[in-house]
């Protein structure tokens, strides 16, 4: 089973979250930005823009932080914090 935590903050407080669970037989990366895409739509916002610095950090901690520079329109919270929290064998090599 894959899962990924997506939260919203805003003002250093948690807003909204959601766990979004996949145990398709996908690659990791389809994963994420699928389940990225589930809480962008369940949140109502816009689908933030992959950067260096998200790559980076994402490949490092499989965590990473959307600030307003990773979103295209104007967003009502700070920042969404995007992690993964559990992750298994189910996953296809890249």
């Amino acid at each position: 089973m894959f899962r990924l935590w997506i939260r919203l903050f805003t003002d250093n407080r948690l807003t909204h979250d959601m766990i979004v669970e996949d145990d398709s037989f996908d690659t990791r990366t389809h994963k994420v930005r699928r389940a990225i895409e589930e809480g962008c739509d369940a949140f109502d916002v816009g689908k933030p823009i992959w950067l260096k610095k998200n790559v980076s950090d994402f490949q490092r901690y499989a965590a990473c932080r959307f600030t307003k520079d990773n979103f295209v329109e104007d967003i009502s919270f700070d920042y969404m914090d995007v992690r993964v929290i559990e992750e298994d064998d189910s996953i296809c090599p890249e």
